[in-house]
């Protein structure tokens, strides 16, 4: 077990296998930040890389046995490239809708992967945006945009016409300090990640506040710096607990279901590359990828850096329809995925 963490109390989750590889270009992600799944079930994964870097901006596309289908988008401020992308979301109309927060941008691809059109400004005001993050579909089919360092969220129809929003900066119900993930529910619920707060908000399809879930710290039920959140048919939510380096998910209500701190074991990807790459094979199966490490005294970052299989900024959360998750952590550029158990 690893030091500091308890076991889940409900065995409501289990593994599967992880899809991914450190990799600038081509197949493989570099810092991935967030996962959609298709309609076709392919899994479309946005690398933002380092800050800087210009190598790895993309959208690799995989399949769920590892298939590779090729990336779209690329580094840059023209169109069809990113410079610091966030959030990527499918819509109704299987168009690809991607924010970046250097750009105050939202670029939309086709089906295929082809640029279409690009919309925002940068501002204040409404309809202004600075530093967009999360991004999901509404129950009418808007384009909810979580406004990072403006504190709230707005909502657009696909064509970047504003049509309203909800939230200012503040610690009370309602309020944002520093958001960045959002979903919406079966019922049309709205869910916010209030990252800087460490909490998820639930507001109604119009905005309204409904209720606030957890608080600050490293107990069942207690965030640090969640990232993003994601809602299933049942009302269980799924969050990214990102600076606690694990996923928690609670009920409708809010009772602690069960959290994981990961599990991943090497992906087909990577067992192709060691299995050409002989010398880092064999330096691979001289090291501990399970170190005992008390001395990290259960601070989940310093875990995570020495202990392979664990998540390590886990910063997107996504379902498909057969409510397998997708967990999305950057700095070990994979995605793990995990099956209902129960």
């Amino acid at each position: 077990m690893v030091a500091g963490s308890k076991p889940s109390q409900t065995k409501f989750l289990r593994y599967s296998h992880t899809v991914g590889l450190s990799a600038m270009s081509g197949r493989g992600f570099y810092y991935p930040v967030s996962t959609a799944i298709g309609r076709d079930g392919k899994i479309y994964t946005l690398s933002r890389s380092l800050e800087g870097d210009p190598r790895g901006v993309r959208v690799t596309i995989a399949g769920l046995d590892s298939e590779y289908y090729g990336v779209f988008g690329s580094y840059g401020e023209k169109e069809g490239e990113m410079v610091w992308p966030t959030a990527i979301s499918i819509g109704a109309d299987d168009r690809f809708y991607i924010a970046d927060e250097y750009t105050n941008l939202i670029s939309v691809f086709d089906s295929s992967g082809e640029f279409s059109n690009r919309w925002g400004t940068s501002g204040t005001a409404e309809g202004q945006l600075d530093g967009p993050s999360g991004l999901a579909f509404d129950s009418e089919g808007l384009l909810l945009v979580v406004d990072h360092q403006n504190h709230r969220v707005q909502r657009y129809t696909t064509d970047g016409e504003f049509v309203s929003s909800f939230g200012t900066r503040g610690k009370s119900q309602a309020e944002f300090d520093l958001p960045w993930g959002v979903d919406v529910g079966p019922d049309g619920a709205i869910y916010v990640a209030d990252w800087q707060n460490d909490r998820v908000q639930k507001f109604s399809p119009d905005g309204d506040f409904v209720r606030t879930y957890g608080s600050s710290g490293q107990g069942d039920g207690e965030f640090s710096k969640p990232a993003d959140v994601t809602v299933d048919e049942e009302g269980h939510i799924y969050v990214a607990d990102w600076a606690n380096q694990r996923v928690q998910v609670l009920d409708a209500d809010g009772g602690f279901v069960t959290k994981l701190r990961g599990e991943a074991t090497p992906s087909k990807w990577a067992e192709e590359f060691l299995s050409i790459n002989l010398e880092e094979a064999a330096a691979r199966q001289k090291s501990d990828l399970e170190p005992d490490v008390p001395w990290t005294k259960g601070d989940p970052h310093e875990e995570s850096w020495h202990i392979e299989k664990l998540f390590w900024a886990p910063t997107s959360v996504t379902l498909d329809t057969d409510v397998r998750l997708y967990v999305t952590e950057s700095n070990r550029h994979r995605v793990q995925i995990y099956e209902r158990a129960t």
